[in-house]
């Protein structure tokens, strides 16, 4: 019986396809594979000093302004600014990694947080009333 099985599974199965056939599908599946990994994108090694991005989502009733302050590897000051709609999202690209301050004002230019963060690694900051 277990012979069988075998032989309905594993042999039959390559008579019925020829040998090119069958190249074509592993090919098929090492594209798919090739293509899944492409989407996927890199993660930041511990041994680099950016990262891919920080995105920060805005869940509050109206627009925010987040800003950023901190020094590059050569202690050039970086200051930088990205103004999110409502349930919007936005990201810095490419962004060294340190210790910043931060701020989140609000339309109203009412400063709504403020802090410190160390950024070592990609993330998501999400803002909502807390």
């Amino acid at each position: 019986m277990f012979k069988k099985l075998i032989l309905l599974l594993f042999i039959y199965p390559t008579l019925l396809y020829s040998q090119s056939d069958v190249e074509k599908v592993l090919k098929g599946g090492e594209i798919l594979v090739n293509g899944l990994s492409f989407f996927k994108g890199n993660k930041s090694s511990s041994s680099s000093k950016t990262i891919e991005s920080l995105c920060v989502k805005n869940k509050l009733a109206d627009k925010i302004t987040f800003k950023i302050v901190g020094q590059d590897e050569d202690g050039t000051d970086l200051k930088k600014e990205l103004v999110i709609q409502k349930d919007g999202k936005e990201c810095f690209l490419e962004l060294p990694k340190g210790i910043y301050t931060y701020e989140i004002i609000l339309s109203n230019k009412e400063v709504f947080k403020k802090g410190e963060y160390k950024i070592d690694d990609e993330i998501t900051i999400t803002v909502k009333q807390e």
